[in-house]
């Protein structure tokens, strides 16, 4: 393993890995069963340009998961909202704290967040290697920290944030055609008013077979929409088979999430993944996530009527009594 610098950047948990004490890894042990992920160039890769709706169809039919090219969001905007995670993130761990306040928010050890931002508790044997920054872009405008780098990340956020908006809507739009929803409440399914954005960082780290930087999981939004280096480590599962996605320049991974699953009767997948830490290199990535405007009632042959509001509780719910998410099984109609 190469050198790890700025160790005061992480987490006091990690650090003790890299000093060699011996702490709880989050190995989740149904990881443990399932085989090593292989290289594939399957991924159906869609053109946004030119956005064919049967295999749209086929992307979320069969994968729940694609890459978009010809997306039309700057390659300068995403290389500097990098380099500025980058730098924020290279700050003292106590720092970051610190800086991030409301509506912002920093975490670690945990994806598990309140409505506001916190990070659920965790219990040492479910921590994962993940650090990151929680940002919900309706209220940016709020932040009122005068930091030079943070006022900088604010306004690429700002940005980066309307193209994803136009994206998401427009993927949700063709989506919504395909599936025949009825117009006036597919325009309450997918809120851009909603919409966040994630930023992460995934020390490098030596044990790579042994502890996850996120474990096997569901999204609970309609949709996400990941922007990674190059640096790999985002696995999928497909027919039973774990997916290496290779890190493509210039493209951006959709996902979808839960909500999508529901709003299509099953008809499209909610994509099981998880993050695999790499012994060498740090790896980073920005996540763009958009739910149902609030109080929108999720109407489904396959599941009860539900608001999101009512899902996201009932998750809550399950993390601190169970320690996982249970998800859309809770709201299963029976039979």
């Amino acid at each position: 393993m190469s050198e790890v610098r700025n160790l005061k950047s992480y987490p006091p948990v990690f650090r003790q890995q890299y000093t060699g004490i011996q702490q709880n890894t989050g190995l989740d042990d149904t990881a443990t069963q399932i085989q090593e992920a292989v290289d594939d160039d399957a991924i159906p890769v869609l053109d946004f340009q030119c956005l064919n709706l049967g295999k749209l169809r086929e992307a979320c039919e069969d994968w729940g998961f694609f890459r978009l090219v010809n997306h039309g969001v700057p390659l300068t905007l995403m290389s500097q909202l990098r380099d500025h995670a980058r730098n924020l993130f290279s700050h003292t761990f106590e720092s970051k704290q610190e800086l991030f306040t409301k509506p912002m928010s920093y975490f670690w050890g945990t994806t598990a967040l309140t409505p506001t931002g916190a990070a659920l508790s965790i219990g040492s044997q479910n921590i994962n290697w993940v650090e990151g920054f929680n940002i919900p872009l309706s209220q940016l405008s709020q932040f009122q920290n005068e930091n030079e780098t943070l006022v900088s990340f604010r306004i690429l956020l700002e940005e980066y944030g309307s193209h994803l908006a136009r994206l998401a809507t427009a993927i949700f739009g063709a989506m919504a055609e395909n599936l025949h929803l009825d117009p006036e409440l597919s325009k309450t399914y997918m809120s851009e008013s909603t919409g966040f954005v994630r930023v992460y960082r995934y020390p490098q780290c030596s044990m790579e077979n042994e502890a996850w930087g996120i474990n096997v999981h569901t999204d609970s939004s309609v949709l996400s929409v990941l922007n990674q280096d190059q640096v790999a480590g985002l696995q999928v599962l497909k027919d039973d088979n774990w997916l290496q996605v290779k890190p493509i320049p210039d493209t951006l991974i959709f996902n979808l999430g839960d909500m999508m699953q529901a709003i299509s009767d099953d008809k499209y997948k909610s994509v099981k993944h998880r993050v695999k830490l790499n012994k060498e290199k740090e790896r980073f990535s920005i996540c763009y996530f958009v739910f149902p405007a609030e109080g929108s009632v999720i109407q489904s042959s396959k599941y009860r009527p539900f608001t999101y509001s009512d899902f996201q509780a009932q998750v809550q719910q399950d993390v601190k009594t169970l320690g996982f998410k249970v998800g859309l099984e809770r709201f299963k109609v029976a039979g």
